[in-house]
């Protein structure tokens, strides 16, 4: 999961591409960048940390031109170093940076092409760098001095055949425009849109619409599977499909976890998707305990608020705050290593003692992952007071990895996989557990008036939509988990002991 932006404009745009990345800072916390095209020359500022942190003034001073693109990241591979922060750079052709969302399943294959066939080098080991390298391939077998629109999205053709994977892009072409695009099953989100200004009509990318809102940009759609948009400098704006079979296939957690609730995904809207989420949740708690003892529904904050409301509503259940949240500490779910959530959790939130008193809760999240995070929310509440803690996820339970760009890789990191529901509840420490079914969870998202028929659900139900993931593939990404996880305890380990000493 990161968030991705791309700007061509009328004038500098530093300062929309930074409120931007602001807006989608949620989408990663790990590292931030920005690359702007002056008169030929690229300006860039990127490294580790929050977008507030890693532009100070003096950097925006320099990231001059009036368009440009953005990243924000978290770390997919368990990496979290500077160099893998992006946008990525290559010379040849033109002069190419790219910033993506997502992730590569045959990068293995694609880093030796790379090397044997197209005679490049790759200088991390981030899948990106893999990507924009075989985009500049693609585009420099054209030959052509000044590419034409044809010829980028010829480039864009050449990507998909060759990869595989969940990706959303942006990639500027040094004094020519930006070009965005969008994985054959349409497994990442991006968007574009247009703003009316005084000097002409201003183009952005995105990966949520909320990001074009906040800036004044007119939603046009979300992109197809596998259809490319390309904006010249001079404010020309060119579609084109470049799959051979696209199909749309978005990925589902999207609209449980990772989006912001106040943004549309390919027509759907985040916010009633959730609220429909709340009243199958409410369907079910019916069906299998109508008569039910729950006082209370507390929300966990702040993805779950927008279900656990209409949770209560439909049960006509109380519906009341009963954490407090510091807004200082990052989401837990995308903090690397284990130890780093399970001190954070104590640090992020803080229950209101008089809400849980001597009540029966029941506490309401967007999903389970580790366990880790609501076993310690569970004990708090019961710190607090309550006789009885309930727990109810808007999701189906987490069972498999993902391989599509969020930090899912291992399956025995799940809490679920392998566990029947009531031995979830008895690790957590639940005195009942509500999962949502994936069938409500469907029909919650693609319920309204845009019509989804596929979804990617692969972490509930193990199918992967791009049909080329198996126990071999899941068991290298979990070994490599497990290295980059010791190579990281052992680097924080090394750091403290320097501190002691």
């Amino acid at each position: 999961m990161c968030g991705i932006v791309g700007i061509v404009g009328k004038s500098n745009v530093n300062q929309a591409l930074y409120d931007a990345l602001t807006v989608l800072q949620h989408r990663g916390q790990d590292a931030a960048g920005i690359v702007t095209c002056h008169e030929g020359r690229l300006f860039l500022r990127k490294d580790n940390g929050l977008v507030r942190d890693v532009f100070q003034q003096r950097h925006m001073q320099r990231l001059v031109g009036h368009m440009g693109i953005g990243h924000v990241r978290y770390p997919t591979a368990g990496s979290s170093s500077s160099a893998e922060a992006q946008p990525f750079y290559v010379n040849s052709p033109y002069g190419i940076t790219l910033a993506h969302n997502g992730n590569l399943t045959n990068v293995d294959q694609l880093s030796r092409e790379i090397y044997e066939s197209d005679l490049r080098h790759v200088n991390t080991s981030s899948d990106s760098e893999v990507l924009l390298n075989v985009f500049a391939h693609e585009l420099a077998v054209r030959g052509k001095l000044q590419p034409t629109e044809e010829d980028v999205f010829a480039a864009v053709s050449g990507v998909h055949r060759r990869c595989r994977g969940g990706y959303a892009v942006v990639a500027m072409i040094t004094g020519y425009g930006i070009v965005g695009f969008r994985d054959p099953n349409a497994i990442r989100p991006i968007v574009f849109g247009q703003r009316q200004t005084d000097e002409g009509v201003e183009y952005m990318i995105a990966s949520e619409s909320v990001a074009l809102d906040v800036l004044g940009f007119s939603l046009i759609r979300d992109l197809a599977p596998g259809e490319a948009v390309y904006i010249t400098e001079h404010g020309k704006l060119f579609t084109r499909q470049c799959a051979e079979s696209p199909k749309y296939s978005p990925c589902i957690f999207e609209h449980v976890y990772l989006a912001r609730s106040d943004s549309f995904m390919d027509g759907v809207s985040i916010y009633k998707a959730r609220l429909r989420m709340g009243e199958k949740l409410a369907e079910k708690i019916r069906r299998e305990r109508p008569e039910h003892d729950i006082d209370v529904i507390i929300p966990i904050p702040d993805t779950s608020r927008t279900s656990a409301l209409e949770l209560a509503n439909h049960l006509g259940v109380k519906f009341r705050e009963g954490f407090v949240k510091n807004r200082y500490i990052g989401r837990t779910f995308i903090m690397p290593g284990q130890a780093a959530r399970k001190k954070s959790v104590r640090q992020k939130l803080n229950a209101i003692d008089l809400e849980f008193r001597g009540k029966n809760v029941m506490l309401v999240d967007d999903s389970i992952v580790r366990g880790t995070t609501c076993k310690q929310i569970i004990q708090m509440a019961r710190e607090a007071g309550a006789k009885k803690v309930y727990f109810c996820s808007a999701a189906p339970a987490v069972r498999y990895p993902n391989v599509y760009g969020i930090d899912m890789p291992s399956a025995h990191e799940l809490i679920a996989h392998g566990r029947s529901t009531e031995e979830v509840a008895e690790l957590i420490g639940a005195d009942w557990l509500v999962y949502q079914d994936l069938s409500d969870l469907i029909d919650a998202v693609g319920g309204g008036k845009v019509k989804i028929d596929n979804f990617d659900c692969a972490v509930f139900d193990g199918k992967y939509v791009t049909g080329d993931i198996d126990e071999a593939y899941l068991d290298r990404i979990e070994k490599a988990r497990n290295d980059a996880s010791k190579a990281r305890s052992t680097a924080v380990s090394a750091i403290i002991d320097l501190y002691n000493n």
